[in-house]
């Protein structure tokens, strides 16, 4: 039986992604159950259904660091944090290589996440060796290491926590684009979707690389830009052991990134430059250039995969801001409008964490969880872009889908 939309909602969420039903099911936990989530196509559709869902607390900065690991609790406790569905999560342990002019900025990385509790460490490249036996260490000195970090399913997670909204009250909509937030003397007044107007108060806008065709119409323009990216699988070849599975690694050195996939496969990110894309014409299959790129990325690391056979692949969209980084804010100028947005597509490992804060903030009137202030979204017209405190010399950029 099809949902009917309400007239009416104490909280509408635009965007049926992870962060939009995280935030759904935090909002129903703390009582506010009127809650309604909308998406433009199937939950999952968008950046959620294809990221990469790698679970680590890597960054190089210590606000970021601190949502993952807030979120890596509850993918490790699901059950209780959750109690529906299941991420599938498996901590095979993630490895963080940087070429060897970056290792200051590593150590200083790490010592800053074990202060806030991550465990992680420095590993030199011969014990990376015994860490991780297929890749080549011949061109790093060391990495960072979370053995408890690892991977999940990005729509069992997603489903789970649509399951558990639900079963608290919360009303989802799928095949229900937004295409308004409407607002009355710059105050959120409700919301305009394909099937009519819902009368709300407070609107929280987590709509990946549509949020600008959202945000323009009320005069909000904070430098967003839709870009593709692609991710390619390849089968593990005869030689290779296909009872184990390897660590998940991001390879800033090489400017790529490998997580294992059931059924002896690997799946490879390579980052490339970041061009402008329309997310509703966006071609979903793979270009043969990247295909190329990943070949050549896990040739190089994992040697042994060399004559991998590549299997297949896709392509999506994310928001990038114009640092990067995710915008997570109260929109000072919207009362009642809250906004994530601009994440690079990084946003699946901290969105149990991000759902909390939001909740957190308009149920309270603040997030308590995780200090969100550096993810201000006025930060732009302010000057002051995200600049990390110990950046790495990517040499493309990585922040895609992962």
């Amino acid at each position: 039986m099809a949902v009917q939309q309400p007239k009416t909602a104490d909280v509408v969420i635009i965007g049926g992604g992870i962060v939009g039903v995280s935030t759904a099911l935090q909002l129903a936990k703390r009582g506010i159950r009127d809650v309604v989530v909308v998406e433009r196509e199937q939950l999952g559709a968008g950046a959620t259904g294809k990221s990469g869902a790698l679970i680590r607390c890597h960054y190089a900065n210590v606000p970021e660091a601190r949502l993952a690991y807030e979120s890596l609790r509850v993918f490790r406790s699901w059950d209780d944090e959750v109690g529906a569905g299941s991420p599938d999560f498996d901590p095979v342990g993630f490895l963080r290589l940087v070429a060897p002019r970056d290792e200051p900025q590593l150590r200083a990385n790490v010592a800053a996440q074990q202060a806030i509790g991550i465990e992680t460490s420095i590993v030199t490249a011969d014990n990376l060796r015994a860490i991780e036996p297929l890749i080549r260490t011949a061109d790093l000195t060391v990495a960072a290491f979370e053995p408890g970090s690892g991977v999940a399913d990005p729509n069992g997670a997603l489903y789970g926590f649509a399951e558990a909204a639900r079963e608290l009250g919360v009303t989802i909509l799928t095949e229900t684009p937004a295409t308004e937030i409407v607002t009355r003397g710059d105050r959120v007044t409700g919301v305009v979707t394909s099937a009519g107007p819902i009368s709300t108060g407070t609107a929280v806008l987590a709509a990946g690389a549509w949020s600008d065709q959202l945000l323009r119409p009320l005069g909000l323009d904070f430098g967003l830009v839709p870009v593709r990216t692609q991710v390619v699988i390849f089968r593990w070849p005869a030689a290779v052991d296909h009872e184990r599975k390897h660590r998940v690694i991001v390879d800033s050195a090489r400017g790529s990134w490998f997580r294992p996939e059931p059924g002896a496969a690997t799946l490879v990110g390579v980052g490339s430059a970041a061009r402008p894309t329309n997310p509703d014409e966006v071609d979903e299959t793979i270009d043969a250039p990247a295909i190329a790129r990943a070949r050549a990325a896990m040739a190089h690391r994992f040697p042994g995969f060399a004559a991998a056979t590549m299997r297949g692949g896709w392509a999506g969209t994310y928001m990038r801001s114009p640092d990067g980084h995710p915008i997570i804010d109260q929109v000072p100028t919207v009362p009642g409008l809250w906004v994530m947005t601009g994440d690079s597509g990084t946003s699946f490992k901290t969105a149990p964490a991000i759902g909390i804060c939001l909740a957190e903030w308009i149920t309270d009137g603040a997030p308590k969880l995780v200090d969100l202030a550096p993810f201000r979204s006025t930060r732009f017209a302010d000057g002051q872009l995200w600049i990390d405190d110990n950046p790495y010399t990517d040499p493309v950029d990585l922040t895609v889908l992962h």
